[in-house]
């Protein structure tokens, strides 16, 4: 029988530095345990997978639970607790079937009917979640999201322990890939009901994942152990995995490159070349399904009611100049929403986007002039973001364009992760840095992120043509008209500038030569339990 966690008091110790590239070297005749050691950008918003709502924090859930599917190497949909599933002729129903011997991590069965504890939590208003609308393609999600039904309505269902039904609105051919968020994870009922409040702790989260929460130290890091009762815990070579908690990426690097953490959240472009010049064996760089933007809060009147004006300060931003001179490893600049590279769509761009920039500043000026503004009477507005290198360099930058072009007066302001989310949930912004990253592979997931119902709609764009558009999609069979009502949608949305792309990602990692396993993919996705260490050859001592 597999040791419980609470019998290996060894790992609980990690947390100082056993394990860690700098830490205490082991007893004699002792065997370190193996804790790989990943920076995790600003401190998580939650690890409540139905509440975690930041990518950095659904990194961290990724290593905690486990949906019915899971994502591959090459961010591919793979088999997760359910090891295959069917789908019925016209695409409305699926049947997922668990593995046999599933177990949470205080070694109680794994049954169907968690899965549906879940999706009925995420769904449920209570719940508050901000990926509520994430799984609107289940029959009565949106009504019971609205309060019009019960959550117990929701289209799916647990025939058996070892079955799960869930029933679409519409067919959905990216559902397999849907359910390997996080926020679709199963619920361990005991313990949330035990805990209303809040389960997301150390020594009362129970999960299904293959590591377990351990330690949560705010602002400095996350500590998980391996769950011997997860399906596959054969397959698992880490004893536990420990995230830093680092906003400032520059320190970030120095942290690298001192020893104490093994791969690297991101890489400081500022330090790019450096980095490529001394490290190159252990940098990875790869394209990545994300849109760095600027949000309006359209419930600001000067926003709100002007397009023109929206319109008029993304005309003069230079990206290309962003590109090369500020961001410089590799990003697209961003003329459109949807990121090249998704599976089936062609992405769209502002009808500007291959304009001289003389004309695109002649047509920006006349558009301010029309919204009431002038040398004498500037706009002025705040543009407020988080924490980082990067963003203050883009920041700084940006301003100085609508200041030089057309007379806009920005006042710039920081805030850390979680306090900018909360001034952008109370509405007290006027402009916003943010980004999506694509929850699967397909536009969907970008085209959903602006419905005017849907929960991290963060500059709360409403658009009926919109909604419309996608809901058509939304029910259309054919893949080559559901793309084009998407490729639409897209495109009333641009014309309409509720936001300003700036450009797309890449994903940067240093990952030491220890780390076994990598791997890079457009989800920019690792799961820790596909990664090991192997032991590193101290330095011979010198004569």
């Amino acid at each position: 029988m597999k040791p419980p966690l609470r019998a290996l008091p060894a790992l609980l110790l990690c947390l100082a530095g056993c394990g860690a590239p700098s830490g205490t070297p082991p007893a004699p005749g002792a065997a370190a345990p193996a804790i790989l050691v990943r920076g995790g950008g600003p401190d998580p918003d939650s690890l409540d997978p139905q509440k975690a709502r930041g990518f950095e924090a659904q990194s961290i859930v990724r290593d905690l639970c486990e949906g019915l599917t899971t994502l591959g190497k090459d961010a591919g949909v793979a088999p997760g607790v359910a090891s295959s599933w069917d789908v019925s002729p016209d695409g409305r129903t699926y049947t997922f079937h668990l593995r046999g011997d599933t177990h949470w991590s205080n070694g109680d069965p794994l049954v169907a009917e968690d899965f549906v504890a879940g999706l009925r939590r995420l769904v449920d208003p209570a719940t508050a979640s901000a990926y509520a609308q994430y799984t609107d393609v289940i029959a009565n999600s949106g009504q019971i999201i609205a309060g019009s039904k019960p959550v117990r309505s929701l289209g799916v269902a647990a025939p058996d322990a070892a079955t799960v039904v869930i029933t679409l609105n519409a067919p959905a051919p990216y559902l397999p890939t849907l359910l390997s968020h996080p926020s679709t994870c199963p619920a361990h009922r005991p313990t949330l009901a035990a805990n209303p409040g809040g389960f997301a702790k150390p020594g009362v989260m129970v999960g299904n994942g293959a590591f377990v929460l351990t330690e949560w130290v705010q602002g400095s890091s996350v500590l998980l152990t391996r769950n011997h009762h997860y399906w596959n815990d054969a397959a698992t070579r880490l004893d536990g995995v420990r995230y830093l908690l680092i906003p400032d990426e520059n320190a970030e690097l120095a942290r690298y490159r001192g020893g104490e953490l093994q791969v690297t959240f991101v890489v400081p472009r500022g330090q790019f070349d450096w980095v490529k010049a001394n490290l190159a064996d252990q940098l990875h760089v790869h394209p990545q399904l994300a849109t760095y933007y600027y949000g309006f809060n359209l419930r600001r009147p000067v926003f709100r009611d002007n397009p023109g004006l929206r319109r008029a300060l993304s005309l003069v931003i230079d990206r290309e100049k962003l590109a090369q001179l500020v961001l410089r490893v590799g990003e697209l600049p961003a003329y459109g929403w949807v990121p090249p590279g998704v599976d089936n769509y062609s992405s769209q761009s502002f009808d500007y986007a291959k304009e001289p920039m003389a004309d695109r500043v002649h047509e920006a000026q006349a558009l301010y002039a029309q919204a009431g503004f002038s040398a004498r009477k500037p706009l002025s507005f705040e543009l407020r973001y988080n924490t980082g290198e990067v963003h203050t360099k883009l920041a700084v930058a940006i301003a100085s364009m609508w200041k030089e072009a057309l007379g806009v007066d920005v006042h710039l302001a920081q805030a850390e992760f979680k306090s900018l989310l909360q001034d952008i949930d109370r509405g007290d912004v006027e402009m916003f840095r943010s980004s999506w990253v694509g929850d699967y592979n397909d536009a969907y997931t970008f085209a959903q992120y602006l419905k005017s119902d849907f929960g991290v709609n963060l500059p709360h764009y409403h658009s009926d043509a919109y909604d419309a558009l996608l809901a058509r999609a939304a029910a259309e069979v054919d893949a080559a008209t559901r793309r084009a009502l998407l490729e639409r949608a897209e495109g009333v949305m641009l014309n309409e500038h509720p936001l300003l792309p700036i450009y797309f990602y890449v994903n940067k990692h240093l990952v030491k030569p220890e780390v076994q396993g990598w791997y890079d993919n457009v989800m920019n996705v690792v799961y820790s339990r596909d990664l090991s260490l192997r032991a590193i050859a101290p330095n011979p001592t010198p004569p």
